[in-house]
């Protein structure tokens, strides 16, 4: 049984997360912990909002409580699907905090957010709730799904790596996991400012990787960047008609560089397809206790 967390602000991007969520998952049995969490802000004076504050907290409550019912009601009228159940959890907390808390406490295998892109410089890297779930999620795989992304059976999937970090097969089980599952050609995608023979260590691991994926259709790509590691790899998904974009998430990794690199150069990261971001192991965070409340939906 998998365990898969999909929050959402009751958007369509959130919304299209979800769909696709259920599609990826259509044959397998998952439990979808449907979150959405509330911070009610009081504009008023200091003594207006102690009067005030539990109304509006107990307002927005009951209005988390309903959006999620209602997005339940929306999956079974649309995809339901015996393999499937649901527990909402509303929450009165920070969207990052509760998301690490749940992860931990519910041994969550994946959490999927839907993201609206980068439409101007100052929306640069998939929207600042997604890069900072990217960053601050340590111990389980994050998908960012496009606002307009419809689902395709990611047949083509690139991982992107410079072969300076030794993988564990581990680390890369949600990689092969998705391969295997619809049968995927696994293109593994090298970046170099300029292009030359990889040194003996960056050789291992490219050989380690190749037997990691014994058995999965892969092929080596070694491209010139192009004024950047983001619109490289931009270019490269494009071109190659890439059904989901995957990188290992550590230290001087690729993510680590384009969310420096977008930030710094002001350039926007027009992702189009999934992108699967798998952190390396031994980072997980002690979960903390907070009060909300989850409901199980029965299907």
């Amino acid at each position: 049984m998998k365990n898969v967390l999909i929050p959402t602000d009751f958007s369509e991007n959130a919304w299209n997360a979800i769909k696709y969520a259920l599609a990826l998952f259509e044959e397998e049995k998952c439990v979808f912990h449907l979150l959405n969490t509330y911070t009610p802000s009081i504009s008023n004076s200091r003594f207006m909002a102690s009067s005030i504050q539990g109304g509006v907290v107990d307002a927005t409550h009951n209005n988390s409580v309903k959006g999620l019912q209602a997005i339940v009601k929306q999956i079974k009228e649309t995809h339901d699907n015996p393999n499937h159940s649901f527990k909402n959890i509303s929450s009165f907390s920070l969207l990052v905090d509760e998301i690490k808390e749940i992860v931990a406490a519910k041994k969550i295998d994946l959490v999927i957010t839907g993201t609206k892109g980068a439409s101007s410089f100052d929306e640069v890297f998939m929207g600042s709730n997604t890069v900072r779930i990217i960053k601050s999620i340590k111990n389980c795989p994050v998908l960012a799904i496009p606002q307009h992304f419809k689902f395709e059976r990611p047949s083509e999937i690139a991982f992107a790596t410079d072969f300076n970090r030794f993988y564990t097969a581990s680390e890369l089980e949600p990689l092969i996991e998705l391969a295997k599952t619809f049968n995927a050609v696994v293109r593994i995608v090298h970046v170099q400012y300029e292009i030359k023979a990889l040194t003996e260590i960056q050789q291992f691991n490219l050989n380690m990787l190749r037997k990691y994926l014994k058995g999965i259709e892969h092929y080596v790509h070694t491209v010139s960047e192009l004024n950047s590691v983001s619109k490289t790899l931009e270019v490269f998904t494009n071109e190659l008609d890439i059904h989901l974009l995957a990188m290992l998430n550590y230290q001087h990794s690729y993510v680590e560089l384009m969310t420096r690199e977008l930030v710094i150069k002001r350039v926007a990261f027009h992702t189009q397809i999934p992108f699967l971001v798998i952190p390396e192991l031994g980072m997980g965070a002690p979960s903390r206790k907070k009060n909300k409340q989850e409901t199980s939906v029965l299907n």
